[in-house]
């Protein structure tokens, strides 16, 4: 009979055997856990410290002169300025209107033209105002008329009356009915003058000179004296105002100025440095607006070019003082720290000290320094990267002043670099190989010259094989 295995048994012991395999599976997987922490742990201790190491050799300065740029400030009289935005506005700005209505029967002007004044702008058809004249002068010839005859009579009533031959009543009468023509007379007289003031509106006149806009009524169009557009607007561009604005706390310092004299007022052009035009103060507002804070001023300017146009936005700076003898540095030259503004001095054997300045005014190319400097002192303008107290510097001219590049440089990469270190070390190891073979053959020269020296056997074969050998 056959020994048959319990059942049971194998599947413990295959269980057991799982249980083995699993255990030391899980021993190693803690074990190599524990070995990468601490590599990693040693491979982050060691980056931290090259890093420190690197940002102490990258602090680190050497003893060394810093190079800069100096300038020497200058003593010179500066003037001072407030600025401000304003729009040029025309002195007069007219709208020209008929004064009568009619026909449009003509325009004597072209658009944008130069117009002087009393010169005729348009005219309106004057049959009608002319005939209207006519018939005053011709009443008025009546009236006149009319009255020579009153006064006849009137001579004769006074005669008969003086002599008794007649009433004095009538006399009177003839008095009264005289003066009341001669009233007339002086209505007709005046309906003379209106008739020809209106025959006179139909010429179009051009109250003052300026410049003609655009036409607002063409030729043959009927126009009233109610019309809104009118003809032309006829503008006067020279001499011409701006109107700018100042902040209201300058109102005592403009004021202070303005009582001393006439103040000077320049307009910048489209670039905001250029000085197009120059003129004088000519009015300050009475009252601050209070939106805005700001005082409004009026000055006038002869615009002789013609580059002031009303409407225009502009740049103006108002000179309400000049301060003399003034010690003035480049502005690059005040440098702004916790404490205030201060300036690097160059002192004795090159080291630098930083003083307190105080400045009154600066703008993009010089400071007025009030306190601090002297015009002896010499001040470091470029070159505060790696600048500070009491540090040594070498000073450079003007002419070594760094220039930017028009356009980046090439940089090599790190593949054609090693391409040619190989190319070099190619040829290198060519022109090595060219040696050695030389060297060979020089020795074959010899060991076959040498050989043939020994027999004439062997003469032959040895002086062949030297042959070979050479390069």
């Amino acid at each position: 009979m056959l020994f048959k295995p319990d059942l049971n048994e194998t599947a413990k012991a295959a269980g057991e055997r799982v249980a083995r395999v699993a255990s030391r599976a899980r021993r190693r997987t803690v074990s190599i856990t524990i070995t990468l922490l601490i590599l990693g742990g040693l491979g982050y201790i060691a980056w931290t410290a090259m890093q420190q190491k690197q940002a102490a050799n990258r602090n680190a300065r050497p003893d060394l002169p810093v190079p800069v740029l100096a300038a020497m400030p200058r003593v010179q009289d500066v003037p001072v300025y407030l600025d401000g935005v304003g729009s040029v506005r025309a002195l007069n700005n007219v709208l020209v209107r008929s004064q009568v209505d009619g026909k449009l029967i003509a325009v004597n002007f072209t658009e944008g033209q130069d117009v002087k004044k009393g010169d005729v702008l348009g005219e309106i058809d004057p049959v009608l105002y002319k005939a209207q004249l006519d018939q005053a002068v011709a009443k008025k010839a009546q009236d006149e008329a009319l009255l020579a005859n009153q006064r006849l009579d009137l001579a004769r009533y006074q005669q008969l009356a003086a002599s008794n031959a007649g009433s004095k009543q009538q006399a009177d009468t003839q008095r009264a009915t005289v003066a009341q023509t001669e009233a007339l007379v002086n209505s007709d007289q005046a309906a003379i003058d209106n008739a020809q003031a209106m025959l006179g509106y139909t010429k179009i006149i051009a109250p003052l000179s300026g410049r003609a806009g655009l036409r607002q009524v063409d030729q043959g169009n009927i126009i009233h004296a109610s019309d809104v557009t009118g003809l032309v607007i006829i503008t006067q561009l020279q001499p011409i105002a701006v109107q700018f604005s100042l902040p209201q706390q300058q109102i005592v310092r403009v004021n202070a100025a303005s009582a001393k004299g006439a103040l000077t007022v320049d307009v910048f052009g489209n670039d905001g440095i250029t000085v197009v035009d120059s003129g004088k103060l000519t009015g300050i507002d009475n009252q601050v607006d209070p939106t805005t804070g700001t005082l409004k001023l009026k000055a006038e300017f002869p615009n002789a070019s013609f580059q002031l146009w009303p409407g225009q936005f502009v740049n103006v700076r108002l000179k309400v003082e000049t301060i003399s003898k003034a010690v003035v540095v480049p502005t690059s030259a005040v440098q702004r720290g916790p404490a205030g503004t201060f300036s690097y001095v160059i002192g004795d054997g090159d080291i630098v000290t930083a003083k307190p300045v105080v400045v009154t005014q600066q703008n993009e190319t010089d400071a007025v320094i009030a306190s601090g400097l002297s015009a002896s002192d010499r001040v470091v303008t470029t070159g505060f990267a790696n600048l500070s107290d009491g540090a040594k510097v070498i000073v450079g001219r003007d002419e070594q002043t760094p220039a930017a590049d028009l356009a980046p440089r090439k940089k090599r990469s790190s593949r054609e670099g090693q391409a040619k270190d190989g190319q070099a070390k190619d040829g290198q190891a060519k022109d090595g190989q060219g040696e050695r073979r030389g060297k060979k053959g020089e020795r074959g020269q010899v060991e076959g010259d040498q050989k043939g020296q020994t027999g004439p056997a062997q003469g032959g074969e040895p002086s062949g094989s030297g042959a070979k050998s050479q390069p």
